[in-house]
């Protein structure tokens, strides 16, 4: 009779779970180990573990226990008879005792006498051998081996992948990139220890030590812990059980920080996270790394920043304590690199409860991120679109489209460029009714590029229009971004008071033959909440105001705008990036509040 579910294999799996799976120490798993493996031969009371992990999607499933001293991880087909899976185990726990005998005589008479007994058991009943694997390999079984015996634990809380930063310094915060399975982070233990130096030896020589410093997700050294290594203990679990812990240490030791850096004044202003009826708005172009390491930034665009200073590893450290030093409601970034949002930001800012989403730039190795924090809003919708792709396919842009096929050099130019366009509509986590069109942009940079950002503004501008007005009627509109147009350009006052005229200058920016003359006009109410600062890009041959936060100025008004930097400190060490400030750019932050 195939080994299903009885209902006195129910009832043994639920009361062994309850005792196996009840988060808290390793010691609530041992003792009921040691319940379970009573009256087993050898006189050991602790079983081993025998991890399996079965997903449904998938044909495999895999089983992993230590056999004979050697790591087993055995892939084996789930409709697969369990009495195949018995056979293999049994063959290799033969093959390694026969190893494990020195004389070819004793191995020859070992592999002649010993035929392990290798059965499943779940309850007080064998598991048959015509049982399908995802049948047989049930929580709570145990798999017996000669004398030794596994405890079978399905798809508990495992860490699939374990990452620690490579370079980190003293008052920033330390995060690791965890990817787990089965399991919420939230649920997991987090253990971290600092090198510590021993009592010496009898032949004098000093051992190092572990102590304990800190039991939080995210871990900030301090200067007593520069030239110290640092070792992460993890625990992955579930609201019902803990999986085995993992081991991580850092491959460099603490570094000295830079010291005050020019953002620390400004998170004077943002201690806290603002109350519900406010909300925290951060726009900031964080330097891609693609782009920090060019030949041309290192001597042509940065060439007062030391070199150190501009490596993504030291840069990191900076941007997520100015990130975190925040508390902000809604962050947009530009100039985000793949590996940056995914390895080092969304791991930092999802302790500190935001959750983000990232765009890639169309054949680029960076692109723009939103997040949001969680206890405030939920992701709606996402409608992200490339410039170039919305112009040429989505009726809502034909008509500029016709109008700029009268221009045929300026129509080449506006298709070559790969920017893009990230929407999403946020929900009120406390009020349903609340909902809000964020948008976040990096528009063409080149300076005489005033004609080409005026018509990805303008298919900006038509496709938010089309979720906050069409999709979701009159829902209020924040929109952020690196617009790389100073105030007193065309783009800037387009944006706020909604037309521009054909005879504009900037429609003929690069010249007469890429001119592409047209009247826009578009309906948003739009205000810039951190109005026109002195500059937000402040580098050796520039400085000027690229960067913005709009926002609707019927549905939203400005409560606080944190004050940015003193030219002082941008200027310490000549000009941005530096050993201090982590980009070329200005974060932009203000409070607004619902009308």
């Amino acid at each position: 009779m195939l080994f299903r579910y009885s209902r006195f294999a129910f009832l043994f799996r639920a009361a062994a779970g309850k005792l196996l799976n009840t988060p808290g120490t390793e010691k609530s798993y041992k003792a009921t180990a040691a319940c379970l493996g009573k009256g087993k031969t050898g006189g050991n009371s602790m079983m081993e573990r025998a991890v399996v992990r079965c997903v449904p999607s998938e044909s495999k499933l895999c089983i992993s226990f230590n056999l004979e001293g050697s790591q087993k991880c055995m892939q084996r087909d789930q409709n697969e008879l369990l009495g195949r899976v018995l056979a293999r185990i049994a063959t290799n726990a033969q093959k390694g005792r026969t190893k494990a005998k020195k004389s070819k005589k004793n191995r020859t008479e070992e592999a002649a006498a010993v035929v392990p007994l290798v059965q499943l058991s779940y309850g007080d009943k064998v598991v048959a051998e015509n049982v399908i694997n995802t049948d047989a390999w049930q929580d709570g079984a145990v798999l017996q081996v000669g004398d030794v015996k596994y405890l079978v634990e399905r798809n508990p809380p495992t860490f699939k992948d374990m990452e620690l930063p490579g370079y980190i310094m003293a008052g920033f915060p330390v995060c690791p990139k965890l990817q787990i399975e089965f399991g919420e982070l939230e649920q997991s233990d987090f253990q971290w220890y600092k090198q510590a130096m021993g009592s010496a030896s009898a032949d004098g020589a000093v051992e190092s030590c572990w102590v304990e410093a800190g039991n939080e997700r995210v871990f900030i050294p301090t200067n007593s812990d520069i030239g110290l290594k640092l070792k992460l203990k993890c625990r992955p679990g579930n609201n019902q059980r803990y999986g085995v812990a993992r081991e991580l240490e850092v491959n460099c030791t603490v570094e000295a920080g830079p010291g005050t850096c020019a953002f620390d004044n400004r998170h004077l202003y943002t201690k806290k996270v603002t109350d519900e009826s406010m909300i925290r708005v951060v726009s900031y172009n964080i330097l891609a790394d693609t782009y920090a390491q060019t030949d041309y930034s290192k001597n042509v665009l940065f060439p007062y920043c030391a070199p150190y200073a501009l490596q993504i590893d030291y840069r990191q450290n900076l941007i997520k304590k100015e990130l975190t030093g925040y508390n902000a409601d809604i962050i947009c970034l530009q100039e985000v690199d793949k590996t940056v949002f995914s390895d080092s930001l969304s791991p930092v800012l999802d302790v500190f409860g935001l959750e983000g989403v990232y765009r890639l730039k169309e054949k680029q190795h960076e692109g723009v991120s939103t997040f949001f924090r969680r206890s405030k809003f939920s992701l709606l919708s996402q409608h992200d679109i490339i410039f170039t792709e919305a112009l040429l396919s989505d009726p809502l842009h034909k008509d500029l489209l016709e109008n700029l096929c009268l221009y045929p050099a300026a129509k080449e130019k506006f298709l070559q460029r790969s920017s893009v366009l990230q929407v999403c509509v946020l929900q009120s986590t406390k009020d349903p009714s609340r909902k809000i069109c964020v948008a976040n942009t990096h528009l063409y940079f080149h300076p005489k590029g005033a004609n080409i950002r005026l018509l990805q503004i303008a298919v900006a501008l038509s496709h938010i229009r089309h979720v906050a007005c069409d999709m979701y009627p009159a829902i209020p509109v924040i929109f952020c971004g690196d617009f790389n147009s100073t105030p007193s350009t065309g783009l800037y006052s387009f944006m706020k008071s909604g037309t521009i005229s054909e005879d504009h200058e900037d429609w003929v920016s690069n010249g007469e033959e890429e001119q592409c003359n047209m009247s826009l006009t578009h309906p948003l109410k739009l205000q810039s909440a951190c109005g026109e600062p002195a500059y937000t890009n402040y580098v050796g041959g520039f400085h000027g105001c690229l960067d913005y936060i709009f926002i609707d100025s019927t549905r939203f008004e400005v409560e606080q705008v944190i004050p940015m930097p003193s030219h002082e400190e941008v200027t310490t060490h000549h000009a941005l990036p530096s050993v201090s400030y982590p980009s070329d750019h200005i974060a932009l932050v203000c409070d607004t509040k619902w009308k």
